[in-house]
């Protein structure tokens, strides 16, 4: 098959994150197991127009802040130039609404949609265009099956007015090559804390920080690591400073893909306060790494942690819960030790081959359909 598949971003772009790494990974195995496989996406500083990498021919046009309005003219003109059997819309900011352009098969594919989460993120004017952009969904995408990773987000399209029985649910993978636990890499000495992740206001870092100081009071050698950049990044730094906790938390910001999976492996837990995902594929890496993930219990971060096996769960801001977790993992080395045995078990469930497998037969189910 020929498949042509829309998304903001792909990989190589360093503002990509969960939903370029789920779509990439499903991309270039239908690439390997010979499908013509295009992707369209915006450009970025470094990126170039065009790119071929995994078997997956990338095309790049415009930027992050104008693709919704460039992405129309792409489609169109790519699908005038190529006789695709499908389009897939990746839809996790503003959906392109490919139906009103196109006479094409269409797959949608929605890791999460931000529906009032995006007014914690970003100003009430363009918080307002997304929530407003997001509400059409059901209407012009009405005829066409959905691909989700979560049964939250499932549930999150069903009260939009979206049927059921368009929805299909293919969770995420994971690459085990990559993310593996290794018996003779050591746990840090000292009782350490991760978050690895974009740094952004939604994913409630802050949270972490104010049930710091709880934690310092009963284990004082406790260490933090915050990994990851972002524009809150600043902002933490300040209310760390606030708190009077800097000599206990790092701030490392952006690291390499080795010193990322050393720290799941090395760390004693991590911590994922979010408002709101689509999955949670950092809880899952870090399982496969023999460490167990705390979270809040909301959309995404549920589906993703086996409560009481692979991690965790604490209720959404509540700051004495998440200190109290974080101790118990400190402090219990019968329940670390219990933790760190069902993470990996857990983890071992989830791959990327299987997942793709059940893409391509929705894939080609949808396909079969015929032109519109």
């Amino acid at each position: 098959m020929k498949i042509l598949a829309l998304n903001w971003q792909d990989p190589k772009n360093p503002m990509g994150g969960g939903a370029e790494v789920h779509l990439w990974e499903n991309l270039k195995r239908f690439a390997s197991r010979g499908h013509e496989v295009t992707l369209l996406c915006s450009d970025f500083e470094g990126g170039g127009p065009e790119d071929f990498y995994d078997g997956v021919r990338v095309i790049r046009r415009g930027k992050r802040l104008n693709f919704n309005f460039v992405a129309p003219g792409m489609v169109k003109r790519e699908l005038k130039q190529n006789d695709y059997d499908i389009l897939l819309e990746d839809i996790n900011k503003i959906p392109f609404y490919t139906p009103l352009y196109t006479k094409i098969p269409i797959l949608v594919i929605i890791p999460h949609l931000f529906a009032t989460t995006v007014f914690q993120e970003i100003n009430f004017v363009l918080g307002s265009y997304i929530y407003i952009m997001e509400q059409p969904l059901r209407y012009i995408y009405r005829k066409f099956p959905y691909c989700v990773i979560s049964e939250s987000t499932k549930e999150d399209l069903i009260k939009r007015g979206i049927r059921a029985d368009r929805i299909t649910v293919i969770e995420c993978g994971i690459d085990h090559e990559t993310y593996s636990y290794d018996e003779k890499v050591q746990k840090y000495e000292q009782p350490t804390a991760l978050y690895l992740g974009r740094v952004k206001k939604y994913k409630s870092i802050q949270h972490l920080l104010s049930a710091w100081p709880k934690v310092l009071e009963e284990v004082p050698d406790a260490r933090l690591q915050i990994v990851g950049s972002g524009d809150y990044l600043n902002a933490l730094k300040a209310e760390g400073e606030r708190l009077g906790i800097t000599d206990s938390v790092e701030f490392l910001g952006f690291v390499s893909k080795e010193s990322k999976i050393e720290r799941f492996r090395r760390s004693w837990c991590t911590v994922y306060p979010s408002l709101k995902e689509g999955w949670g594929l950092t809880n899952i890496e870090a399982n496969a790494c023999g460490t167990p993930a705390l979270a809040s219990r909301v959309p995404g971060l549920k589906d993703s942690v086996a409560d009481g096996k692979s991690g965790m769960l604490f209720e959404y801001g509540d700051i004495e819960q998440i200190a109290s977790q974080i101790i118990k993992i400190f402090t219990d080395e019968e329940l670390r030790t219990r933790l760190y045995r069902g993470a990996r078990e857990w983890a071992a469930g989830f791959n990327w081959d299987d997942s793709s497998r059940k893409m391509i037969e929705l894939i080609e189910q949808t396909a079969k359909e015929g032109r519109r």
